[in-house]
């Protein structure tokens, strides 16, 4: 008898930038679908937090803080995630910052730090994943893009470019490691009710305006991202490739 398509029982899955919002939302819908679920982070202290938010609920964790801007630090992190606690067979790239400010006036260090946090950990930890898992002949990457992927606002222009990266790498690594057999995949969120957006939430003229313009008529829920990324982490997406799946009530589509 096959396995169930959705059922990641005896998986374990590494979710970068973990400890809230959609990173974290995402850990425990893995959980909840039977995964042993790494949450990762730089904070330590709002990691174990959310380490002791799951494990309260039954779910199967451990956390592993280590820096993914960081190249040597990340493939070290993952080594001994490997080592001591067992195969990663999911992962899940989601750590991401954001800032804004007009393009012509955008500070040179926030460029740069957009960079590393939002591209080079995207490289550092799954070049650091896909050699482990390329040995083993199986493996999920999941990179967290955005709309911002397709589109572009005022005051984001180099968070739209990072988000267009991650698109372009996810094709790229498809491209290079499903011959060893890996899933490499890509979901782009829309606009979503979380702490890096809440400014944006908070305003009335922009969720008016959002509202407007996205044909679901609302915010999104970042449970409703659990979904996409099950079918991606799973037996069902078994050949689906360097896709970058939008969840974002439609606004990608709509004029």
């Amino acid at each position: 008898m096959r396995p169930p398509l959705f059922d990641l029982s005896g998986k374990r899955a590494l979710v970068t930038g973990s400890s809230r919002g959609i990173g974290f939302a995402i850990a425990e819908g893995l959980a909840r679908h039977g995964a042993t679920v790494v949450l990762n982070a730089r904070e330590t202290t709002a990691l174990e937090s959310a380490c002791g938010r799951l494990a309260a609920d039954g779910y199967s964790v451990v956390s592993a803080p280590f820096d993914v801007t960081d190249h040597a630090a990340s493939r070290q992190g993952v080594d001994e995630i490997e080592r001591d606690i067992g195969p990663v067979d999911i992962l899940v790239n989601n750590a991401g910052m954001q800032h804004r400010a007009p393009l012509e006036e955008f500070p040179a260090e926030r460029w740069e730090e957009l960079l590393r946090t939002n591209v080079s950990s995207v490289f550092n930890v799954g070049q650091a994943v896909a050699r482990h898992m390329i040995k083993r002949g199986q493996g999920k990457i999941i990179n967290i893009g955005s709309v911002q992927s397709e589109l572009a606002r005022p005051n984001i222009a180099p968070y739209t470019a990072t988000k267009g990266a991650v698109r372009n790498l996810t094709r790229g690594m498809a491209t290079d490691w499903a011959r060893y057999g890996l899933q490499v995949n890509a979901i782009a969120p829309g606009y979503f009710k979380t702490v890096l957006n809440q400014a944006l939430v908070d305003d009335a003229v922009f969720s008016t305006w959002l509202q407007g313009r996205t044909p679901a008529g609302r915010w999104g829920e970042v449970e409703e991202l659990i979904g996409a990324t099950v079918f991606l982490a799973s037996a069902a997406s078994s050949f689906v490739n360097g896709h970058t799946l939008y969840v974002d009530g439609g606004i990608s589509i709509s004029l």
